[in-house]
């Protein structure tokens, strides 16, 4: 499984049990598909630098999780279809940046390649 990070910006209109309704699904896909949906942060609301949609706001949700890559295209797929969701973003983070870098991984980045001139020239 791999560590990614979903955004989902949300008509601001929409009530706090809409907005929950759409973050509850979101997560239930990940998980009924054998993903883990670590950490759901909702930002609130928040303007827009531009206008989206004839928007000038909406509400933020960031969602942390770890899935198969063909769950999370699902949850693009769903996030892409669903009427509440102005704009949507998954991110899939690097090992480092997920906190999950095996022990041992820096040495063997810092090992050249087979071939590969040591000194640079």
């Amino acid at each position: 499984m791999r560590p990614y990070e979903v955004m989902i910006i949300l008509d601001s209109s929409l009530e706090e049990d809409a907005v929950r309704a759409v973050v509850d699904r979101s997560t239930d896909l990940i998980r009924n598909r054998g993903g883990d949906p670590h950490r759901v942060d909702r930002w609130g609301k928040r303007r827009f630098a531009y206008e989206l949609n004839h928007r000038w706001d909406g509400y933020y949700v960031l969602v942390e999780a770890q899935a198969e890559p063909a769950v999370m295209a699902e949850l693009d797929r769903a996030l892409h279809l669903a009427d509440e969701v102005v704009r949507h973003k998954v991110i899939r983070l690097p090992e480092r940046v997920a906190g999950r870098a095996r022990p041992g991984a820096a040495r063997e980045e810092a090992r050249p390649e087979p071939g590969q001139d040591v000194n640079g020239g």
